[in-house]
């Protein structure tokens, strides 16, 4: 009985302790104050942007984009200066963020599209974020 019991109970006991390690950030999270802003202007170019391609429906174009801009936030977030931003990282990153969640929201299926969707998000992310 004794070893039924560390069989049944051990696995579990080791999965809540590794579960409650890897859930703890070891780091605040790098986002600035404008995140929600940055995510808006994301969402807002991926539903003009899917409107433009006809890709997905606005709704999924919408959550892609806002996802890409705060990626976007995010990735700036790291930077000591702030305003020295890069148009390649943006771009790169806003694409890259479109395209990953576009595998979970699903919609359009293209992964150029989503892509370019993300590109244009991080693009008018820091266009407007240097006029500022």
């Amino acid at each position: 009985m004794k070893q039924l019991l560390k069989r049944t109970f051990l696995p579990s006991v080791m999965a809540a302790s590794l579960a409650g390690v890897t859930l703890l950030p070891a780091q605040p999270a790098a986002a600035d104050k404008r995140v929600l802003e940055d995510a808006a202007i994301g969402a807002g170019a991926g539903v003009v942007t899917g409107a433009v391609t006809r890709c997905g429906s606005a709704f999924d174009n919408a959550i892609r984009g806002g996802l890409s801009g705060a990626a976007v936030n995010g990735a700036n977030g790291l930077r000591r200066n702030t305003r020295n931003r890069s148009l390649g990282q943006d771009v790169g990153v806003g694409a890259g963020a479109n395209i990953l969640a576009g595998t979970f929201t699903g919609g359009c299926r293209n992964t150029l599209k989503k892509g370019a969707s993300g590109a244009v998000g991080g693009a008018a992310i820091h266009i407007l974020r240097n006029r500022r």
